[in-house]
C-alpha cells in the first residue's frame, strides 16, 4: 500500500476544504468483514479539477461523485481518482472492510476468557482508509457523525457523545468538532463501562468482561489520576477540555502505549494489571493518562499540518505527561523515571544511524513518520523543552502556549506557527535555538575536568562539551552541577547537596570548554554531578575522582534523582564501551540492595542484564549473572514485605537465578518469602525462566495455559514455548514468525520475545543465517507496524559476532528491502558493533 507522500498532501489540501464526513458502519455481517459507508462534503478551489480518496477495502461496493456512478475497478491499490470535481461536492463510497489482527484499522479480538468479540479502531498513520473513505492527511479536519450498527446487546462509544440510540442496535454519535482523520475511533463489543464526572466533563472507563473485576479494583485510583491531570492542565493552559467528554476505553492487543483520540482515547488493557505490580507500574499509568490527556491540546485541539512536526503532538504530550504526574498526582516522582528511563531511549534512537532531528525539515510520507514514531520524537523532544523552559522561564513558555491554541484552535500549525508565539510571549529569537536543537540530529557529551591542588581543594573545574564528528554541533545549555558531601559529623553518614550552582554552556563564547570559576578554591566534594537535576539533553561523563567514589558512596546519597542521574551515567559509559562490564556488575552488587527507588531497581536491572548478556564473553557471563542474582536476593532480604521493592527484586532474581529447583518451589509455594504473592505473572515468569534453563517443558506450559485461559496467559504460554531449549519447539516458533498473517500482533511478539535467548547461543546458531534470509518475505506479507516489531523482537541481537554483522551487511546492501526492515537491521547492527567492541 503506498504512503501518501508530503508533495501529494499539499496539493491536496491546496485544492480541498473537507466540510463533514458521515461515516456509518454494520457490524453484524460475517466475522471477517464489516461494511462501511462514507459521506464526505467537500469543495474545490478549482472546479473541473481531479484527485484522490484513500480506501482500503475487502470489496468495493459502489462510488458516487456528485450523485454519478463511478466504476469501482478504477481504484488503484488504496487510491480511488476523484476527476471533474465542482465547487461543492458530495462523495458517497460503499465498501466491505476486513477486520484485522495487526491493531490497526478495525481490530477484532475474541477473548478466550469467555469467548465474546471485541473490535476497537485505530485510524493512525494511514489506518482509517481501513475503515472508512477520507482524504487520509492530517490538514484535511473535518467534523464526523458516526452510525454503528451492532448487536443490540453491545456497548458502542466514539468520539463524540451519543445522539440518539440504541434503537434496534443503531447508534448515532452527535457530530464531533474538526477532527483529524487519524483520530476518528470507536469501540464495540460486550464492554463493561463505569461512568463520572468532574468539573462538568463526562467520564466514561471500558474494559472487557473479563477485566471487570480489575476495572473495579484500580477504578478510583485512575479516576482520581484523571480528575487531577485535568485539573493541573486546566490551569497550565487555561484553555478549557475542548471536547465534550472524556472516555478511556482498556482494549485488547493495542500496539502502543494508548492513543488520543479525541473524546475516547484507547490504552493497552495491560493498564489493568490481573496481578501484583509495582507502584513504577502504577506510575508509568498514570504518566500515560497524563500524556494522553495532554494530547487533547497538542494534536487533537491544534493538530500538526504535517508529519514533520510529530514533536508538536509527542514531544509536548511527553513533557506535560510527565510534569503534570510529578505536580499533580501522588507520583511525584515520575522525573525521575524520565531521566533514567525514558532519556536512555531518547539517547539510544539518537546515536543510532537512524537518527532524525526533532523536527525534520521533511518527512516524505507517513510511513516515515511512524517510524519516527521513537525515542527522539517522545523523550529528547520532551527534554529539549524542559531545557527551553529553564531557558525562557515557566511564565513566558506557557504565555506562549496559550497564544498558540488562541490562534490555531481545532486548526493545523506547524514549527513557525509555535516559535512565533514563544517568541511573543518572551521577546527572545527563537531562530538559532530552534536550529540546533530542532533541526540538526545526535547528541552533545558534557564531560567534567577537574585538576585538585596539594590541599584537597580545586584548582580548576571545567565542563567540556563534544559531539559526534558526523555532526559536530555544539549547543547552548543551562545545567546544574551539584556537589555532594558527607553530611558534618553527628548528622549522620548520608551524603548532602553541599553546593549546586547553575550555569550556562555557551560554546559560541568558550568554544564548548566552560571553567566554572566559582569552584576555584573550594574543598573538592565526595561526588560531583554534572547535569544535576536533569534540566538538558545531554550525556554526561563524571570526573575521575567521583567515578571512582560512586560505588561506595550511591548508596548513602539522599536524593533520589541524584542516584538516578549517577546510575544513569554509569549504565551509558559501559554502553558506551568507555567502562567495562565488571565494573557495573561491581556497582549493583556494592549500591542496588539499597536502592528504595523501584523504579531505579527496575531500570537498573534490565539494563544491567542486556549489557551482561550482549557485552560479556559466554564464558565469563554465568558469574556475572551469579552475582547479579546475588544482588536481587540480597534486595528481596531487606525489601518490605508485599511492597513494590519486593516485587521488583523478586522479578529480577526470577530472571537471573540458575537455581532452578529453589525457583519451581515457588510454583508449589515452597520457600516463598513472606508477603509474595506468587500469582498468575509471576507464575508465568518462573515458568518462562525454567522452560529457558530446559527445567520445564511442554507439559508444564500446558498445565499452566489450561488454569489461565486469559489473553495474558496466551501470551505467555507463546513465549514460553518459544523459549523451551527444543529443537523442535525452535522450529515452529520459527515458522510462526516468518509465516502468515494469521496469528495476531500481540502472539506473534511474544513469539519473538521467546525465541532468542543467551542460554542457548548454539541451538539458535542455524537461526542467524535465516534470520537474513526469511525476514524481507515475511515483513512484505504483514503490516508495517507488526513487520517493524517482528523484525526488531526477532533479531538474532545475542549472536554477537562478525559473522552477524556480515550477514547484515549483505542485506543492507539489497535495494528491494521493506524501509521498515532496514531501519530495524540498520540500527540492531549498530548495537552489535558497539557488543563487539566491548567484548574485544
Amino acid at each position: 500500500m503506498p504512503s501518501l507522500t508530503r508533495v501529494a498532501a499539499g496539493e491536496r489540501a491546496a485544492l480541498l476544504t473537507v466540510e463533514s464526513y458521515d461515516i456509518e458502519l454494520d457490524l453484524t455481517g460475517p466475522a471477517e468483514r464489516f461494511r462501511s459507508t462514507s459521506t464526505v462534503r467537500f469543495r474545490a478551489a478549482t472546479p473541473g479539477a481531479g484527485t484522490f480518496v484513500e480506501v482500503r477495502p475487502a470489496r468495493l461496493l459502489g462510488v458516487r461523485l456528485n450523485g454519478a456512478e463511478l466504476d469501482p475497478a478504477a481504484l488503484d491499490d488504496n487510491q480511488f481518482p476523484l476527476t471533474g470535481l465542482a465547487a461543492e461536492n458530495t462523495l458517497v463510497v460503499e465498501a466491505e472492510m476486513a477486520y484485522s489482527n495487526s491493531g490497526e484499522g478495525l481490530h477484532r479480538f475474541v477473548d478466550p476468557a469467555d469467548g465474546e468479540t471485541y473490535l476497537y479502531a485505530m485510524s493512525g498513520m494511514d489506518n482509517a482508509q481501513r475503515i472508512f473513505a477520507c482524504f487520509d492527511q492530517p490538514d484535511l479536519k473535518a467534523p464526523v457523525t458516526l452510525t454503528v450498527v451492532a448487536p443490540p446487546e453491545w456497548t458502542v462509544a466514539g468520539n463524540g457523545r451519543l445522539g440518539t440510540g440504541p434503537v434496534s442496535g443503531r447508534w448515532v454519535f452527535a457530530p464531533t468538532p474538526p477532527l483529524a482523520t487519524y483520530f476518528v475511533t470507536l469501540v464495540a463489543g460486550p464492554y463493561s463501562v463505569r461512568r463520572a464526572e468532574h468539573d462538568g466533563i463526562p467520564l466514561g472507563l471500558y474494559c472487557r468482561r473479563s477485566l471487570t473485576e480489575h476495572l473495579d479494583r484500580d477504578i478510583e485510583e485512575i479516576l482520581t489520576v484523571t480528575r487531577q491531570c485535568l485539573d493541573r492542565l486546566h490551569r497550565l493552559f487555561g484553555v478549557r477540555y475542548p471536547f465534550d467528554k472524556y472516555d478511556q476505553a482498556f482494549v485488547p492487543e493495542f500496539n502502543m502505549g494508548a492513543m488520543e483520540n479525541p473524546g475516547l482515547v484507547t490504552l493497552r488493557d495491560e493498564y489493568l494489571p490481573r496481578s501484583a505490580v509495582t507502584d513504577a507500574e502504577r506510575e508509568r499509568r498514570a504518566n500515560v493518562i497524563a500524556h494522553e490527556m495532554s494530547h487533547m491540546w497538542f494534536g487533537d485541539l491544534v493538530t500538526l499540518r504535517w508529519w514533520d512536526d510529530l514533536w508538536l503532538n509527542e514531544s509536548f504530550a511527553e513533557y506535560f505527561g510527565t510534569r503534570v504526574t510529578a505536580e499533580a498526582t501522588r507520583f511525584d516522582r515520575a522525573w525521575i523515571t524520565f531521566a533514567l528511563h525514558r532519556k536512555a531511549w531518547g539517547y539510544a534512537a539518537d546515536q543510532r544511524p537512524s537518527t532524525h532531528p526533532v523536527a525534520p525539515a521533511e518527512v516524505v510520507d507517513a510511513a516515515e513518520a511512524l517510524a519516527n514514531l521513537d525515542g527522539i520524537s517522545y523523550a529528547k523532544g520532551a527534554s529539549v523543552l524542559r531545557q527551553l523552559v529553564a531557558w525562557l522561564g515557566d511564565d513566558a513558555f506557557l504565555a506562549g502556549l496559550r497564544e498558540y491554541f488562541a490562534a490555531h484552535r481545532f486548526g493545523n500549525a506547524t514549527l513557525a506557527d509555535l516559535l512565533a508565539a514563544l517568541a511573543t510571549s518572551s521577546g527572545r529569537d527563537l531562530t538559532g535555538w530552534a536550529q540546533v536543537w530542532l533541526r540538526q540530529p545526535r547528541l552533545n557529551t558534557v564531560r567534567t575536568e577537574v585538576r585538585l591542588r596539594d590541599d584537597g581543594h580545586y584548582a580548576e573545574v571545567a565542563l567540556v562539551q563534544s559531539a559526534p564528528p558526523e555532526h559536530p554541533v555544539l549547543r547552548p545549555h543551562r545545567i546544574g552541577v551539584g556537589l555532594y558531601d558527607t553530611e558534618p559529623a553527628g548528622e549522620g553518614i548520608a551524603l548532602w547537596l553541599r553546593d549546586r550552582i547553575e550555569v550556562d554552556l555557551d560554546p559560541a563564547v568558550d568554544g564548548g570548554r566552560t571553567v566554572l570559576d566559582g569552584l576555584s578554591g573550594q574543598p573538592a566534594a565526595r561526588l560531583l554531578l554534572p547535569n544535576d537535576g536533569d534540566l538538558t539533553f545531554a550525556k554526561v561523563r563524571l570526573d575521575a575522582g567521583s567515578v571512582a567514589a560512586v560505588p561506595a558512596a550511591l548508596s548513602e546519597l539522599a536524593d533520589p534523582l541524584a542516584r538516578a542521574l549517577f546510575w544513569a551515567e554509569a549504565l551509558d559509559a559501559v554502553t558506551d564501551g568507555e567502562r567495562p562490564v565488571a565494573d557495573l556488575v561491581a556497582l549493583v552488587v556494592a549500591a542496588l540492595p539499597a536502592e528504595t527507588e523501584v523504579a531505579v531497581v527496575q531500570d537498573v536491572l534490565a539494563r544491567a542484564r542486556n549489557l551482561l548478556d550482549r557485552y560479556l564473553d559466554p564464558e565469563v557471563r554465568p558469574a556475572a549473572l551469579e552475582q547479579l542474582a546475588g544482588a536481587c536476593a540480597r534486595l528481596l532480604a531487606v525489601a518490605p514485605p508485599g511492597g513494590s521493592g519486593q516485587l521488583a527484586a523478586a522479578r529480577g532474581w526470577i530472571s537471573s537465578t540458575v537455581d532452578t529447583a529453589r525457583v519451581a518451589g515457588w510454583l508449589a509455594g515452597k520457600d516463598v518469602p513472606d508477603g509474595l504473592a506468587v500469582d498468575a505473572e509471576l507464575r508465568w515468569a518462573v515458568l518462562r525462566r525454567l522452560a529457558v534453563l530446559g527445567a520445564a517443558g511442554e507439559p508444564e506450559i500446558a498445565a499452566e495455559q489450561a488454569a489461565d485461559r486469559s489473553a495474558s496467559g496466551a501470551e505467555w504460554a507463546a513465549t514460553c514455548r518459544a523459549a523451551l531449549p527444543d529443537p523442535a519447539a525452535k522450529e515452529h516458533a520459527w515458522r510462526l514468525l516468518v509465516g502468515g498473517t494469521s496469528l495476531s500482533n500481540r502472539l506473534l511478539e511474544a513469539t519473538a520475545r521467546g525465541f532468542w535467548q543467551p542460554e542457548q547461543a548454539g541451538l539458535t546458531d542455524s537461526y542467524v543465517e535465516r534470520y537474513f534470509a526469511e525476514m524481507p518475505a515475511a515483513a512484505r506479507r504483514r503490516t508495517p507496524w507488526v513487520a517493524d516489531r517482528v523484525a526488531g523482537l526477532g533479531y538474532p541481537r545475542y549472536a554477537v559476532s562478525a559473522r552477524t554483522r556480515e550477514l547484515a551487511a549483505a542485506l543492507l546492501a539489497r535495494d528491494d528491502l521493506p524501509p521498515g526492515l532496514r531501519r530495524v537491521v540498520v540500527d540492531e547492527d549498530d548495537d552489535l558493533r558497539r557488543a563487539l567492541a566491548a567484548r574485544r
